[in-house]
């Protein structure tokens, strides 16, 4: 990975083998970002994505081990318990045309990753919802 930052942006490449979660947390402690918004495209070659069941409280998850373009890649970045907390959604598209989206929880870079992430000044506390199950802002 490799980013610049200007002002209240950082744009960030992320390259082939790396996982997007780990190095974007590790961005965002090192720069003490605790808000923002996130917008990339780019391609994978291994995902996990989820769509979440609100009845059994968890995802339904899906690996794809296939080389995949991300057409979208968006998602916020706020605080739980002093940490950076991501939450993402993707939609890949495969060589076979067909589209895969949902919840991110799981993305390795399979070529290269082309980031921005729009930094706000202030926080947002992720709070456990108990009749969610989900991680809510908590304002």
């Amino acid at each position: 990975m490799d980013y610049r930052r200007f002002d209240d942006t950082c744009i960030v490449r992320l390259d082939r083998g790396e996982y997007v979660h780990p190095c974007l947390t590790a961005l965002c402690e090192k720069e003490g970002i605790l808000l923002g918004q996130i917008s990339a495209i780019g391609a994978i070659d291994h995902a996990v994505i989820g769509v979440y069941d609100l009845e059994h409280g968890a995802y339904v998850q899906r690996t794809y081990d296939e080389f995949m373009e991300i057409s979208n890649l968006s998602g916020s970045v706020t605080e739980q318990n002093g940490r950076p907390y991501l939450h993402l959604h993707v939609t890949t598209c495969g060589q076979d045309h067909k589209v895969h989206a949902g919840h991110a929880i799981e993305l390795r870079i399979g070529a290269t990753c082309e980031l921005f992430l729009r930094i706000f000044d202030g926080r947002i506390e992720r709070r456990p919802d108990p009749e969610t199950g989900l991680n809510l802002f908590g304002f």
